[in-house]
């Protein structure tokens, strides 16, 4: 241990009474925020900086607890902070996130990004590493992420996949496996981790999917694999969503190929048939990308690895579209359905995206379905998002996918070797999955 912040001054908790200041749920909402963001103006990032947080040059800070209530109450924030910003917290049962929130995202995300860049600046000449690791909650803050690689202080950056609480789980495993120091500390060849792309949960193999499936009242085709990617291709390039449960689930917050709902990012309409039909989430918030490796420098400002969907860049100029001066002028939320590049679906206001990078060692049959798409299209990118609706864990067995084929918008579903269309199920079967879960 080299140096510490301790408790209440937490780059994390402030980031967090921004997200309950705005409307969103702490603990679950802050990803919301930094989407909400690129909508804003930072207009209150100054009035942060002058009442709120005390930052030195090397990146520590003092957060100040007169507009707090996190340490010895039971809001994250209090009247002080609200007489601030000159309205109280945003209650999102009843009153409508505006232009005040969006700029209110942009500023706190303003502010993260300014101290994560100097305590990183101040570590590198510090210690004169090239190389960083990163964990806990702040480091799930991709569009941070992105920033730090872009500085360059460092060299090379790895993110923890389930760098909020949950990875306190692998850690603690990975503590007790080489705490007596006879097991052996190696590091895979080519610079690559070794968690095999956090593939780490569960699978199944083909004949236990087809007797759950059979067994939930599924109606199903087993196809061979070069036959089931060309159909999900087939059904991707028809404008459909396509639930995609494929090997060991992911471990971490991001679906990564293994359970994903997936569609066409060139589609104009996509971003908003997912949001609003199948997830059942706010219109506003951007789906990620997944590009095979090879490609990712054709169509992104990155050159190297992302698996864990952990870095945001830009979607590279030569793929994004003239804006007309209407457009360009555009404010807040009415930015949302302008297609600004050849992939609409995937770019977000700001022309930023969420990538993940996919290889062929790690998920060798999504690298082949996002390899026969690009074969189809000539595109190398797939929108990929959680297969899951809001408030809802992402599905873990073959029987979650399907009912979440039952009771969304979903149009198709490939569980192994298994394709499933909507049309075919039994409608007796079908639900309404819009109330089943509580707003995250």
């Amino acid at each position: 241990m080299v140096k510490e912040i301790h408790f209440p001054h937490s780059l994390g908790l402030l980031y967090s009474a921004f997200t309950y200041y705005t409307g969103f749920r702490v603990n679950s909402g802050e990803y919301k925020l930094m989407g909400l963001a690129p909508y804003g103006t930072p207009r209150f990032a100054r009035l942060i900086r002058e009442h709120l947080i005390d930052v030195k040059d090397d990146g520590s800070f003092r957060l100040n607890q007169d507009y707090f209530d996190y340490a010895t109450g039971l809001r994250m924030t209090n009247r002080r902070f609200d007489e601030l910003f000159g309205r109280p917290a945003r209650h999102p049962d009843v009153d409508p996130l505006e232009q005040f929130h969006m700029d209110i995202a942009a500023s706190i995300q303003e502010v993260t990004e300014e101290v994560v860049l100097r305590l990183c600046r101040a570590l590198a000449s510090e210690t004169g590493q090239r190389n960083l690791c990163l964990a806990g909650g702040v480091a799930l803050n991709c569009v941070a992420n992105g920033k730090i690689l872009r500085d360059g202080a460092f060299e090379n950056i790895w993110i923890q996949p389930a760098a909020g609480d949950a990875g306190g789980a692998l850690g603690a495993a990975l503590a007790a496996y080489y705490a007596d120091g006879s097991a052996p500390r190696q590091t895979p060849p080519g610079g690559r981790d070794a968690m095999q792309g956090s593939y780490l949960g569960p699978a199944y193999e083909q004949g236990e999917i087809e007797r759950r499936l059979l067994a939930a009242g599924a109606r199903y085709e087993a196809l061979e694999d070069k036959v089931l990617i060309e159909r999900t291709v087939d059904a991707l390039v028809a404008g459909k969503a396509v639930g995609w449960f494929q090997g060991r689930m992911e471990f971490g917050p991001r679906a990564l190929g293994g359970r994903s709902i997936l569609g066409d990012p060139r589609s104009p309409t996509m971003q908003k048939t997912l949001n609003l039909k199948i997830k059942f989430r706010e219109s506003f918030r951007p789906f990620a990308p997944s590009v095979l490796r090879e490609d990712v420098a054709r169509w992104f400002d990155l050159d190297g690895d992302s698996p864990y969907m952990l870095l945001v860049a830009e979607v590279r100029r030569d793929h994004r579209r003239d804006m007309t001066a209407e457009e360009v002028a555009m404010f807040g939320i009415d930015k949302l359905n302008v297609a600004r590049s050849d992939v609409p679906a995937i770019t977000h206001v700001d022309y930023s995206a969420r990538i993940q990078t996919v290889h062929a060692d790690t998920n060798p049959r999504y690298h082949a379905l996002l390899t026969a798409f690009k074969q189809r299209t000539g595109c190398p990118v797939l929108v990929n998002t959680s297969f899951n609706v809001r408030g809802e864990p992402i599905v873990c067995t073959p029987e979650d996918a399907f009912r979440c084929l039952m009771g969304t918008g979903m149009e198709a579903l490939a569980v192994g070797n298994c394709l499933l269309r909507k049309e075919d199920q039994d409608s007796a079967l079908l639900k309404d999955y819009k109330m089943e879960f509580a707003l995250d």
